[in-house]
């Protein structure tokens, strides 16, 4: 790989992309010093990129800001073995949602006793192997889980657990990503008091240590005020559990859900704003409900690995088809199905040549037999694009290779890391061999 030592670009257009972006020639960009290009060309496409610095530099922004919180990396957004390791050295924990993200973490090496398991329906496996690998505490997400954990962990044993609270508050990028209302499967509700009742019969298991309180609003968001009022929310249910049973818990999780550009000129969370309102709050609302102030928990993912991501697709065909431009590439849903679930807007941008044509408005398409396989609506790109082309997709690095599917058997791509001018193979791409392998029947 070549290594650029150009100085970071720092354009509009380019305000979305990792801190290291570079553009060492017009129409190139190198991110962690490595062209882009050349990623394409030794890896194929599509491709993703992920800037390690830029993973780091965010996992220690946070910690920065909530310096006596626990930081916790929502690992649904993107994990592998090197992310694991990443966030063990940084000194974050982890918030794992299946069996599966679990003993990946702790095969890699990651601290058992660092990682929470949520998950609103967990299954016997999930909770055989939180148990069996020593996980640091398990989410209580309904009434039927307090007793079948409790029956799982025996009279001898002990876990720590917390329970996860509906506070009420609608927030989010979109109405499927709000997990802080009423009508979702998430949780238990402060306003019916199944969450007090909750916390009620697990006071009642001896094996099961009752650490605090959870909750998680939604996903996107980008402003302070529904972190605050669920902080009120979630003291007054404290502070109701003290007053009749005389127990003060000891910590408090406000999920993450933190919000962030993916295209230049978009709101993202004000960290810094964030971490300060929510201290003076909490710090209020116990002195008001006469309670000792708990450890904070934060579970950032998005905000971590999204920016730090790019994906590279090649241009297939150009087809010009009434008013619409349509540029299809390699990929598609099956890599990123955020847009076809949430109508998320990306900024592809043409890489590895220059072109001096007059921008046009296109519709970025996949290869996938559905009319909604659409990666971006209105993107703006030179008249002049054609097949065989590269693009870059910023702001790649959560939910897509998480998310990803088998759809029309292409496989799933690979992940590739730069830094210091070096690229490595993290995640292969899923060949057809590898899909082949688990059809078993004739």
């Amino acid at each position: 790989m070549t290594t650029v030592h150009e100085l970071p670009t720092t354009t509009d257009a380019l305000s979305v992309w990792p801190a290291s972006t570079t553009e060492p020639r017009a129409g190139d960009l190198a991110v962690g010093g490595v062209p882009l290009a050349e990623v394409a060309d030794r890896f194929g496409t599509p491709v993703y990129v992920l800037d390690e610095a830029e993973v780091r530099d965010r996992c220690r922004t946070y910690r920065h800001a909530f310096p006596d919180a626990e930081v916790l990396y929502a690992a649904k957004a993107f994990l592998c073995r090197a992310m694991a390791r990443w966030m063990e050295e940084e000194g974050l924990g982890l918030d794992v949602c299946s069996a599966g993200e679990l003993e990946l973490a702790v095969t890699t090496g990651f601290p058992p006793e660092r990682i929470v398991l949520h998950g609103n329906a967990k299954t016997p496996r999930d909770l055989e192997a939180a148990l069996r690998l020593g996980v640091g505490r398990v989410v209580i997400d309904s009434p039927s889980e307090i007793a079948r954990l409790a029956a799982a962990v025996g009279p001898d044993g002990q876990q720590k657990v917390m329970v996860r609270v509906v506070p009420g508050i609608s927030a989010g990028g979109h109405d499927k990503v709000r997990t802080g209302t009423e009508d979702q499967k998430f949780g238990l509700s402060i306003r019916d008091g199944y969450a007090l009742h909750a916390l009620t019969r697990i006071l009642d298991q001896p094996n099961l240590e009752l650490t605090g309180l959870h909750c998680h609003l939604g996903s996107q968001i980008t402003g302070v005020k529904p972190y605050l009022t669920a902080v009120r929310r979630m003291v007054g249910l404290m502070a109701r559990l003290y007053g009749q049973y005389g127990v003060v818990l000891p910590e408090l999780d406000l999920g993450g859900g933190h919000g962030i550009a993916y295209r230049p000129g978009e709101q993202a969370l004000d960290l810094t704003s964030l971490a300060r309102k929510v201290r003076a709050e909490l710090a209020d609302a116990c002195a008001s409900a006469g309670l000792p102030v708990p450890r904070l928990i934060i579970e950032p993912g998005r905000a971590i690995a999204g920016p730090a991501g790019i994906a590279l697709y090649r241009v297939l065909s150009v087809k010009h088809t009434g008013e619409h431009v349509f540029v299809a590439v390699d990929g598609g849903m099956s890599d990123n199905p955020r847009p076809a679930l949430y109508g998320v807007r990306y900024a592809p941008r043409l890489i590895g040549r220059r072109s001096a044509a007059d921008p046009v408005r296109t519709r970025v398409v996949g290869r996938h037999c559905e009319a909604g396989d659409v990666l971006a609506a209105d993107a703006e790109l030179p008249s002049d694009i054609r097949p065989g082309d590269l693009l870059a997709v910023p702001v790649a690095g959560a939910y897509h290779l998480s998310m990803a599917s088998g759809y029309n058997l292409v496989g799933r791509p690979p992940v590739v890391a730069v830094r210091d001018g070096r690229a490595r193979l993290l995640v292969r791409r899923e060949s057809l061999e590898d899909i082949r392998r688990r059809d078993v029947g004739l």
